[in-house]
């Protein structure tokens, strides 16, 4: 986290599809909590999107990356482009920012604004409110192995786990300080697979056993990846903070968005908290719905209330997330895109109002 009391300088890469949509209307949201909230901010957009990529075949270089270093947070649209082939804008936008900038917590609120839009039966608003704190640099995703034999029938391809004690510690540690600090259940929940994963999990059910003798006061307890998503179906409610590796943490907090409502509502944070961190929502770039203005910015928004947070505005986050809050329960029709009942700039002006 990088606080400067004088004015915030904020990096926006609205990305592809519908990112630059929501992003509008997030940084609409923005300038009116600078002037409810009374602090200065700048901000600077930088084109990384597959559009330019198609021109150019530049995304994210290295002197982008020392520019970005100066700011005190990103805030992200999407990724993501129907004519660039897959992996290429995710490994060298997505991927290359959290890398770069170490940005080694994935942070994802999964909190219920309104039971009507929960897919479960009979869970109310205080039955789905838990946070997920994923370790985001290393694990499946750090893209190591290889192939052997590759193009023929004895093919072996090898996808290598990659986990040190100095990251597994790291991202445990947060989540226990995390945990501490929201203050809710004080529970801290491990979900991993220690019955077939022996290695890296191993690492990670030992190093959680033992930072957690320096948190006597939260609660802890394990479920294996497998149980954990059918708890999130029956009984969300047991969760307060998850801590998990990289692919678990990806695959569980999608499950995540859908009980709480949707993509449409699902914000989360690329975390350093030492340095820059990156805000996003997590639903794509949506591409067939891009230029229609029926996309749901309040992800986005939901974003921009966290990255206020983190640089240091904690009354405005939580004066954009109270806003959101209000409009999901008394306003929409649903969340999602184009049968809201409002169109994407129509919702970025009722949280402007609503402040």
């Amino acid at each position: 986290m990088v606080v400067d009391n004088k004015k915030h300088r904020i990096a926006v890469i609205p990305g592809d599809g519908t990112g630059p949509e929501v992003i509008r209307e997030g940084l609409k949201v923005l300038d009116a909590a600078a002037k409810k909230f009374k602090f200065q901010y700048e901000t600077k957009i930088f084109d990384f999107s597959g559009e330019r990529y198609l021109k150019t075949q530049k995304l994210i270089e290295a002197s982008d990356i020392e520019e970005l270093k100066k700011y005190s947070a990103i805030y992200l649209g999407a990724v993501g482009h129907p004519d660039v082939k897959p992996g290429i804008l995710e490994t060298n936008v997505l991927l290359k920012l959290r890398f770069a900038l170490d940005q080694y917590i994935n942070l994802r609120p999964v909190k219920l604004y309104n039971p009507a839009f929960c897919p479960l039966k009979d869970k109310k608003a205080e039955d789905i409110d838990f946070v997920v704190v994923r370790e985001n640099s290393e694990g499946l995703y750090k893209g190591m192995g290889e192939f052997r034999d590759k193009g023929t029938k004895n093919e072996v391809a090898i996808q290598i786990s990659y986990n040190t004690r100095k990251g597994v510690e790291r991202c445990i540690r947060y989540a226990f300080e995390f945990t501490r600090k929201r203050n809710r259940k004080k529970k801290l929940t491990l979900c991993g697979k220690t019955n077939v994963l022996t290695y890296a999990w191993d690492l990670w059910q030992r190093t959680f056993n033992e930072v957690a003798k320096e948190y006597p006061d939260v609660t802890t307890d394990y479920a294996h990846v497998d149980a954990t998503t059918m708890w999130f179906v029956k009984n969300p409610e047991w969760f307060d903070v998850i801590v998990t590796d990289n692919m678990f943490g990806d695959i569980i907090t999608d499950l995540g968005a859908m009980i709480q409502g949707g993509m449409g509502i699902a914000a989360g944070g690329n975390i350093n908290p030492e340095g820059v961190s990156m805000f996003e929502p997590i639903g794509g770039s949506a591409p067939k719905y891009t230029g229609k203005n029926v996309i749901n910015p309040l992800a986005a928004i939901c974003a921009l209330g966290m990255l206020l947070e983190d640089v240091g505005e904690a009354r405005a986050g939580k004066a954009v997330e109270d806003a959101v809050i209000k409009i999901v329960a008394s306003k929409l029709k649903s969340l999602a895109a184009g049968k809201m009942g409002y169109s994407t700039t129509e919702i970025g002006d009722l949280v402007v109002e609503n402040l």
